[in-house]
C-alpha cells in the first residue's frame, strides 16, 4: 500500500507539473502570437501614415496632427470591429520624454505622463515588451475599460532614421486570450486526469496481483515449514501444536477429543531389506490412505520416523475407531513392489486414547496413546488398542508424559539448534538466583523446570522464523509471541506444575506492563516468571546467535541494570548481578550432559 500510494502521488505530481508547464507555454505562445500580429499592424500603420517629422513633440502642423489622430482612432475602431481577435481598445504613441504624441483620445495629445519602466526598456532595448495586467482605476479611465479587467499591454518601439523616436503602447483585451488558454488547460487537465485514473487503476491491479502473489508465497513458505517434506502432512511440532490448541478449545466446551498413533509394522526391516526408497514409498502410501479414510476435519501429521498421529475433533470422535478399521482394511488390500521383489504387503498397528477420559493434557494423552500403541505392536502387529486407564495405568501414564515432554524439548532442539544450550543455561541461571533468594527445595525445582521448558511452545513456530538471521516482520513477531501460550497449553495439567506453567506462560511479561502475552506488570507477574525472565535475558545476551555475536559478561550485566525497572524486576536484577559478580565461574562452567535432567529417575 505504501508503494501504491507513492506511485499515485508521483502520478498526481507529474500531472500537475505537466498541466502547469503546458498552460504557461500556451499562455506565452498566445501572447507572442498576438504581439507579432500587433507589431506587423503597427509597422504597417507607421509605414503608411507617419514620418519622422510627425513624431516630434513640437512643430507638427495642427491639421496634420488632427489627421493622424483620426487615423489612430480609426485603427482602434477597425480592430475592435473585426471580431477575429481580441480588440485593441486603446493606443498611445509615446515620445522618449514621456509625452503622448497621439492617441484615439484627443485629450491625451501633448500630455506628459512620464515614462514607466516598460516604455524605457522598449526604447533602450529596441524590443517589444508585453505583459498581462489587471487594469486599475487610472488605466480604466484611460482605456475606457472597467476596473479589474485583464488587459494585454504591448510596448512596440518604432525605429526611424536609425533611432527610436517613439513607442506604440497597445492595449488589448486579454480575457479572450486567457479564456482560450483556460479552455485548453481544462482539456489538457481532463486528458491527464483520465490518463492518471487509467494508470491508477492499472497500478492498483498490478500491485494487488503482486501483493496477492507475495501473500500466497508467504503462506506457502510458512505452510511448508509446518509440513513433512515427504508426505505433505503436518510435521511433529505442528501436529502437537494443533493438538494443544484443540484441547484448549475443547476444555472450555467440555467436548471430547480422540488421539490415534498409527505405526507401520516392521518398518526397520523394510528399510534394511529394500532400502530407504522402499520405506519412503510405504510412508507415502500410508499418508495417502490416512487422507482417504479420515475426515477432512481431523488433523493428520507425521509423528515419528514410521508413526503418524490423528487428532479427531469433537465432531469426528465417534468415527475415529471405524475410520481406523477402514484404514487397516485399505492397507491390507495394499501391496508394494520394490525393484525386482515380489509385491509385499504392509500392515499397521494403532493406539487410541480420548480426552478427557485418558488424561487432561497433550503430553499425558500422547503418553497414553504411545503405551496403547506399544501394546498393539507387542502382539505381533496388525493390532489396535484403545487405552483403558486404571489407577496403576494413571501413574505409568504420568511418568510416561514426562518422557513425552522430554521428547518435545528435543524436537524443539532440532528446529533451533540454539534452544537446547539456551534452555539449559536459563535453567542454571534461574536456579542460581532461586538459591540466592533462599527459596525452598520444591520451589527451586519448579524454577529449574520452568527454565528448561520455557521455550517448549516453539515447537509450533515455523522453523523459517526460528532460524531467520535478520529482524522479524510484525507478522513473524506475532507468531513468535504465541509460543508462550502454546507452551502453557502443552504443560498444563501435568502433576504439580502450576508454578512451572506460570513460568512458561509469563516469562515474556515486562515489569512496566508492555510485555506479552497477558500484559501483566510489576508484582502481578508471578515470581517464577520474573526469575526466568532475568535468566532468559542474560542467557540470550551471552549466547552467539546467527544475527549477532555473544556479548561479554560485563556488557550483559550492564544491559541488565539498564533494563531494571522497565523490562525486569529491579530487585531480582540486583540479586542476579551480585550472584554473577561473586562467582564468575557460574557463567563459564557448563554442567555435564547428565547434570540437568528434566526429571530425576524414579525407582519402581
Amino acid at each position: 500500500m505504501l508503494v501504491f500510494g507513492a506511485s499515485l502521488a508521483l502520478v498526481a505530481a507529474t500531472a500537475f507539473a505537466l498541466v502547469t508547464v503546458v498552460s504557461n507555454g500556451l499562455t506565452r505562445a498566445a501572447i507572442d502570437s498576438s504581439v507579432r500580429a500587433d507589431r506587423s499592424l503597427v509597422l504597417g500603420f507607421v509605414a503608411s501614415n507617419l514620418t519622422l517629422g510627425d513624431l516630434q513633440t513640437t512643430g507638427v502642423d495642427p491639421l496634420r496632427a488632427a489627421a493622424i489622430q483620426r487615423q489612430v482612432a480609426g485603427f482602434v475602431e477597425r480592430s475592435s470591429a473585426s471580431g477575429k481577435t481580441p480588440g485593441i481598445v486603446h493606443i498611445k504613441i509615446w515620445a522618449p520624454d514621456g509625452t503622448v504624441l497621439y492617441s484615439e483620445r484627443k485629450d491625451l495629445r501633448g500630455t506628459n505622463l512620464g515614462l514607466d519602466d516598460d516604455i524605457t526598456e522598449a526604447i533602450e532595448g529596441n524590443e517589444v515588451i508585453s505583459t498581462i495586467e489587471v487594469a486599475d482605476t487610472g488605466e480604466a479611465s484611460t482605456s475606457n475599460l472597467p476596473a479589474g479587467t485583464s488587459v494585454l499591454e504591448e510596448y512596440i518601439p518604432i525605429e526611424l532614421g536609425g533611432s527610436v523616436p517613439a513607442v506604440f503602447e497597445v492595449y488589448r483585451e486579454a480575457a479572450p486570450i486567457l479564456a482560450a488558454v483556460d479552455q485548453t488547460r481544462v482539456e489538457i487537465l481532463a486528458v491527464t486526469a483520465v490518463a492518471a485514473i487509467i494508470l491508477g487503476v492499472l497500478l492498483y491491479l498490478i500491485f494487488r496481483a503482486a501483493q496477492g502473489r507475495l501473500t500466497r508465497q508467504t503462506t506457502e513458505l510458512l505452510d511448508a515449514s509446518r509440513r513433512d517434506a515427504l508426505t505433505g502432512l503436518l510435521n511433529h511440532g505442528s501436529a502437537v501444536g494443533e493438538l494443544a490448541s484443540l484441547l484448549e478449545a475443547s476444555r472450555d466446551a467440555g467436548a471430547p477429543v480422540g488421539i490415534a498413533l498409527v505405526d507401520i509394522d516392521n518398518f526397520r526391516l523394510l528399510n534394511e531389506t529394500h532400502g530407504h526408497s522402499a520405506g519412503d514409498g510405504a510412508l507415502v502410501a500410508l499418508a495417502r490412505a490416512l487422507r482417504a479414510e479420515l475426515s477432512v476435519a481431523s488433523t493428520i501429521g507425521r509423528f515419528g520416523p514410521d508413526e503418524f498421529i490423528v487428532v479427531a475433533p469433537p465432531e469426528c470422535v465417534a468415527d475415529l475407531e471405524p475410520a481406523i478399521d477402514r484404514l487397516r482394511a485399505r492397507i491390507d488390500r495394499l501391496s508394494l513392489q520394490f525393484g525386482a521383489s515380489e509385491r509385499l504387503p504392509i500392515s499397521v498397528s494403532c493406539g487410541i486414547c480420548y480426552y478427557p477420559v485418558n488424561g487432561p493434557a497433550a503430553t499425558e494423552l500422547l503418553a497414553v496413546a504411545t503405551g496403547a500403541l506399544t501394546e498393539a505392536k507387542a502382539s505381533g502387529g496388525r493390532g489396535v488398542r484403545v487405552a483403558q486407564l486404571d489407577a496403576d495405568d494413571l501413574a505409568i501414564a504420568q511418568r510416561s508424559s514426562f518422557d513425552v515432554l522430554t521428547g518435545l524439548v528435543l524436537a524443539v532442539d532440532t528446529k533451533d539448534r540454539y534452544t537446547k544450550q539456551h534452555s539449559e543455561d536459563v535453567a542454571r541461571y534461574a536456579l542460581l538466583l532461586a538459591q540466592h533468594l533462599g527459596m525452598s527445595a520444591e520451589d527451586r525445582k519448579s524454577v529449574e523446570l520452568a527454565g528448561l521448558l520455557h521455550d517448549v511452545g516453539k515447537i509450533g513456530t515455523p522453523v523459517t522464523i526460528l532460524r531467520k538471521p535478520g529482524p522479524l516482520t510484525d507478522d513473524e513477531y506475532d507468531a513468535i509471541k504465541q509460543h508462550v501460550a502454546l507452551g502453557d497449553a502443552i504443560v498444563r495439567d501435568l502433576p504439580n506444575v502450576e508454578a512451572v506453567r506460570a513460568g512458561v506462560r509469563h516469562h515474556h511479561e515486562r515489569w512496566d506492563g508492555t510485555g506479552y502475552i497477558d500484559g501483566l506488570a510489576g508484582e502481578d507477574i508471578p515470581l517464577i516468571a520474573r526469575i526466568v525472565s532475568v535468566a532468559d535475558a542474560f542467557s540470550a545476551m551471552t549466547t552467539t546467535r546467527p544475527y549477532r555475536k555473544a556479548l561479554t559478561v560485563a556488557e550483559a550485566l550492564r544491559r541488565l541494570r539498564e533494563a531494571a525497572g522497565t523490562q525486569l524486576d529491579p530487585r531480582l536484577v540486583t540479586a542476579f548481578v551480585a550472584v554473577i559478580e561473586a562467582d564468575g565461574s557460574a557463567v563459564a562452567t557448563r554442567p555435564a550432559a547428565a547434570a540437568h535432567q528434566l526429571w530425576p529417575a524414579r525407582v519402581a
